[in-house]
C-alpha cells in the first residue's frame, strides 16, 4: 500500500493509508495489529469503497508516546484523522478492539458516522468483555499459545484441525505474524493498548448511536462471545445482528462474511 504523510494529531505522529474508491469507509485495527498486518483487509474493502485506515498509537510506524492510554484516546486519535484529511461523514468498520474504538467513536461523534459496522467485538461493562489477554503476559509461552489457539476458535483442538486444512493453515499464518519479537518499545506499546482495552466499557452509552449498524460475530469466537455481540444489538435501535461459521477470525472462515460486510458498507443510504 502506499505511504502518505503522517498525521499530526493529539500529540502524536499517526501513520495513516488512504486507498481505493467508492463509499469512505474508516477501517480501525485489531489489538496489536498493525497496516502491515491487515494489508490483505485493508485490500479486500479498497476493491468497493475508499479506506482511511491507520496504525493505533503505539503500533505500527505511529508514535509510542507515554502511557497509560484510554479508549476515549484512541477514539479521539481517529477523530483527529478524520478531521486530517477534511472527512465529515463516513462508514466505520472496527474490528475486535477497533470494534471498541468504533463504538467509542460512534457515541462521541454519532453524526459524522454514516454506517457502522462492528466485527468481533464487546461492548464492555454489564453487556460483557473481550477475553483479558493483557492477562495472559504473567503465562508462559507454552500456555498463552495453548490459551490463545482455544479463544480463537473454541472448536480448535489438535484433532479438528488436524481435519480441517484450511483452520490449520490460518492458526499456522497467525502463528507466524505473531512470532516476530517486539523490541522494547513495541512492547510497551502493545502492552498499553492492552491496558485501554481492559477499561473499555461503552455500555451504558450505546444507545447514543443512530445509524445504521452491522454487528457480526463467529459463532465459536471465545475472545468475543456471541453474547456480547448480542448486547451490542440489544442497545442500537434496528442493529443488524448476524452470526457466521467461525471464530474470532470469522472473515477468513466463512466465505459469506466478508460479502455481507462490504454490501452493508456500500449499501445507499
Amino acid at each position: 500500500m502506499s505511504a502518505v504523510p503522517t498525521a499530526a494529531v493529539n500529540g502524536i505522529e499517526l501513520y495513516y493509508e488512504q486507498r481505493g474508491s467508492g463509499p469512505r469507509v474508516l477501517f480501525v485495527n485489531g489489538s496489536g495489529s498493525t497496516l502491515a498486518e491487515a494489508e490483505l483487509i485493508v485490500d479486500v474493502l479498497a476493491g468497493s469503497c475508499e479506506v482511511l485506515a491507520h496504525d493505533q498509537r503505539g503500533l505500527g510506524r505511529t508514535t509510542i508516546p507515554p502511557g497509560p492510554y484510554t479508549m476515549a484516546n484512541y477514539a479521539a486519535d481517529a477523530i483527529a484523522l478524520l478531521d486530517h484529511v477534511g472527512w465529515e461523514r463516513c462508514a466505520v468498520v472496527g474490528i475486535s478492539f477497533g470494534g471498541m474504538v468504533a463504538q467509542e467513536l460512534a457515541v462521541t461523534r454519532p453524526e459524522q458516522i454514516e454506517r457502522l459496522a462492528l466485527l468481533c467485538t464487546s461492548p464492555g461493562g454489564a453487556g460483557g468483555s473481550s477475553y483479558p489477554v493483557h492477562e495472559l503476559g504473567d503465562r508462559s509461552p507454552a500456555e498463552q499459545a495453548a490459551i490463545g489457539l482455544g479463544i480463537l476458535d473454541t472448536r480448535f483442538t489438535p484433532e479438528w484441525l488436524a481435519s480441517h486444512p484450511s483452520d490449520q493453515a490460518l492458526v499456522e499464518m497467525m502463528v507466524a505474524r505473531r512470532s516476530r519479537p517486539d523490541n522494547e518499545e513495541q512492547a510497551r506499546g502493545k502492552a498499553a493498548q492492552l491496558g485501554a482495552r481492559a477499561h473499555h466499557d461503552v455500555w451504558d452509552r450505546l444507545d447514543r448511536i443512530t445509524c445504521p449498524t452491522l454487528v457480526a460475530g463467529g459463532r465459536f469466537d471465545g475472545i468475543a462471545p456471541s453474547a456480547n455481540s448480542e448486547a451490542i444489538a440489544s442497545r442500537i435501535s434496528g442493529a443488524d445482528l448476524r452470526f457466521y461459521e467461525g471464530g474470532h477470525a470469522f472473515l477468513a472462515q466463512d466465505p459469506a462474511a466478508f460479502p455481507d460486510v462490504l454490501a452493508f458498507l456500500t449499501a445507499e443510504a
